[in-house]
């Protein structure tokens, strides 16, 4: 047999795969107000420090190889505190930063919209739209989708974890699924949620679990 296939729902390869376990920040002072929260740099709450705390918990036993963090400070400080112990390096990948949401960094949705309306409107159908000097979906998908690539090719039978944010590890999960631009509105992803995805060097994927959390 050569190369992934399916066979009865299942992926069958001769591979061993990349597995992927995609974590989620903390909370932080924009996600307590629900504020659009890209290319901005708050920090964790006590809350979100005690959530990494948790999903360190609900990882204790699990083998890590690589761990790759966004660069920003809640998702690093996140990846800090879930590898502390752990004797792992925390290196950090451009490509699993947040969307740049341009204007809109800092607004509520209300507000967003109410300054830019029309594009705001059709941003919410449009993977293609920007918010105003900000980043598209589809630009998020480019960036990530290339990041996957190296990640696959250099890391098959090794686990990776990557501490990102909720737009990142939607388009992960969505390359993982072959789904659709709506993934990326209907999916929900808690914060400091862990899903995990295999995929295999010769193309295949699996997503193994989805927005699992620690009760919090």
């Amino acid at each position: 047999m050569t190369g992934a296939q399916q066979r009865g729902g299942w992926i069958t390869s001769q591979f061993e795969p990349t597995r992927l376990i995609l974590l989620r920040h903390g909370q932080t002072p924009a996600s307590v107000r629900r504020l659009y929260s890209g290319r901005g740099n708050p920090s964790l709450t006590d809350l979100g420090r005690e959530q990494a705390r948790q999903a360190a918990e609900l990882l204790r036993g699990v083998h890590i190889d690589t761990v790759l963090s966004s660069p920003l400070d809640r998702a690093l400080q996140t990846a800090e505190i879930v590898t502390a112990g752990r004797g792992l390096t925390v290196e950090t990948e451009d490509g699993l930063i947040e969307t740049d949401f341009g204007a809109w960094e800092g607004l509520s949705f209300g507000e967003a919209r109410e300054r830019d309306e029309q594009v705001h409107r059709q941003w919410l159908g449009d993977t293609a739209v920007a918010p105003p000097g900000g980043e598209s979906f589809d630009e998020v998908h480019g960036r990530v989708a290339a990041l996957l690539e190296r990640i696959v090719g250099e890391s098959a039978g090794r686990t990776v974890l990557l501490v990102s944010h909720v737009t990142p590890i939607k388009t992960v999960l969505r390359i993982a699924l072959d789904s659709g631009p709506q993934l990326l509105y209907r999916l929900h992803l808690d914060l400091a949620s862990v899903s995990v995805a295999d995929f295999y060097p010769d193309g295949g994927t699996s997503v193994r679990q989805v927005n699992r959390t620690a009760g919090l």
